[in-house]
This record gives structure tokens, sequence and C-alpha cells, in this order.
């Protein structure tokens, strides 16, 4: 009986050291996954739910084969460090480094892995800038150095916060011929990397003016002598944009933020107000589309 006994007690210590060891991987994970541990340890893993922040490359990398070309070539004091992954071959790699050279840029060869880092989720080409930051032309500045005779063409952003639109109207600014792009400071996407990519390099030639408040921005480019034009989303604020000679030769285009359009202070400080005809149940167009149209709109009427 107490043989029996001793049997039974020896039986529930086995379970519970079984229960308490842990899970060991079979033969064939083993040989899947040879780096493996032996012995699978509970780790606590994030939960699908639960959304990873995304990255992006950051506003003082430049990436891409144009703009950094652009860059060096351009701007090349604002170039602060320059990194190639050594997948990257001629004809490319020579006129990276010889652009370099000239100019007296620093360096680097990488891995791709190192401009991976650098640029998360984007088509960097195997090339990277880190940049110092660019300082805006001033108002007055910038005013100044403007003809005062023949056609002449301002666009003027009203709190435009993603870098995207950013850069597409930039880079619409630059084949309509516009002589510059003034931006609030605050409240708004600013000249970095992502505004330079994607206005294919435009960003590096066309004169950017940041200012602290686009009202009085406004009525100072009114007094230097340019018709101001706010551009609404919505039919009955203003006229239409395909009326002719709505937009004058010397005139100043001002778009407002993604969705909620010109602020009304914006609004009231124009001449004049117009708004893109459109169809349909989309409702308004992308803040740089209405830009783009608008703006060679102008650009018809002056050739």
């Amino acid at each position: 009986m107490q043989e029996k006994f001793s049997s039974q007690n020896n039986k529930r210590e086995d379970v519970k050291r079984k229960r308490s060891r842990p899970e060991r991987l079979t033969k064939e994970a083993q040989k899947a996954n040879p780096s493996a541990n032996t012995v699978m340890k509970n780790t606590n893993s994030t939960p699908a739910w639960v959304k990873t922040p995304v990255r992006e490359p950051a506003e003082d990398i430049c990436w891409g084969r144009q703009p950094v070309l652009d860059l060096l070539r351009d701007l090349p004091k604002r170039c602060l460090k320059l990194f190639i992954a050594n997948n990257v071959r001629p004809p490319f790699l020579d006129e990276l480094t010889d652009l370099a050279r000239t100019s007296k840029v620093v360096y680097q060869m990488v891995t791709p892995e190192v401009v991976d880092g650098l640029c998360p989720r984007v088509n960097h080409q195997g090339v990277a800038c880190r940049v110092s930051e660019m300082e805006p032309i001033e108002l007055e500045a910038f005013l100044a150095s403007l003809p005062k005779e023949g056609p002449l063409l301002v666009v003027v952003l009203d709190h435009i916060e993603d870098p995207h639109n950013f850069g597409a109207i930039i880079r619409s600014a630059e084949a309509a011929g516009a002589s510059g792009v003034i931006f609030g400071k605050r409240r708004s996407a600013l000249p970095g990397g992502t505004v330079v990519k994607v206005s294919a390099g435009a960003a590096l030639r066309v004169p950017l003016v940041g200012v602290v408040n686009i009202t009085r921005a406004i009525k100072d480019i009114k007094e230097f002598g340019l018709w101001t034009i706010g551009l609404e989303n919505e039919a009955g604020a203003g006229d239409s944009i395909w009326i002719k000679d709505k937009i004058p030769a010397r005139s100043a285009v001002v778009i407002g933020e993604e969705g909620e359009g010109i602020s009304r202070l914006a609004a009231q400080s124009c001449d004049d107000l117009a708004y893109i005809p459109i169809s349909g149940k989309t409702g308004s167009l992308n803040a740089s589309v209405a830009c783009a149209i608008a703006i060679f709109e102008w650009r018809r009427n002056t050739l």
C-alpha cells in the first residue's frame, strides 16, 4: 500500500515538472531554423492590433538621383554629407563622385542598408544627402527683386500642411513660370527633403519666401502692385477661373489648405476670388492640382 501511494506521488511530480518545462522545438523546426534556441521562450510580442508608427525620411535628408544631382550642382554649400550605396554603378556613380569632389562635398561609400535606414519606405536609388536647413527668402527682399513691368506670377500658400502637395505645387510653379512661392512658417509644411524630392529639385531653384503672417503678406503683395486672386473650392465664391483675363498678367494666386480652402482673413484680403468648375461627387480638387490648373490658366492668357 505504501509503495502504491509513493508511485502515485511520483507520477504527480512528473506531471508538474512537465507542465513547468518550456516547450521544446521539434527536430523539423530546428532543421528549418538552426539559429533558433532549442527552447522556445515566451516573448511579449506586440499585439496585431497595435499599429507601429511608420517611419519616413527625416526632413534634413535629400534622396533620389535627380534631386541629389541638382543639389550638388546648384547648392553644394547645403550638402553636409553625401552617402552613396556601394551597389551604385557608373555612369551615375562617376557623376556623383565628380560633382562631390568639384564642390568639395564629403561623401562616403556605404552599404545599401545604411541608405535604407536614412530613407525608409522610399525609392532612394542608392543615394542620400544630409543637408543644412534651408533659409527662406524674406518677403521684402523678394519683392524688391521682381521686375516692375511685364507678366509676373507669384504663388501664395495659405497653410499647406502636406509636404507632398507643397513639393508638387513648387514643381508646377516652376513649369508655369512663376517667380516664387510664398508660404507660412507656421502651420505649414516646410521645404525639407520630401518637398525637394516631390518637386523634382524645383525647390532648389524656385525662390521660396517664408512669412509669419499670410494675410499681412497678401497686403504687402497688393501694395507692390500685383492683383491677388484667391482660389476657392466651391462655386458661388467669385467667378469661374475660365472667364477671360480673370487672372491678369501680373498676379498672385492664393491657394488654401487641403480640404478647408483659404482662410476667411486671407480671402477677405484678396482683390478677387475664383473657383474651378468641376463635376461629379468628389466636391473638390487636391490643392496641388487646383493650383496647377489656375497658374497654367495664367500662363495660357499671357502667351
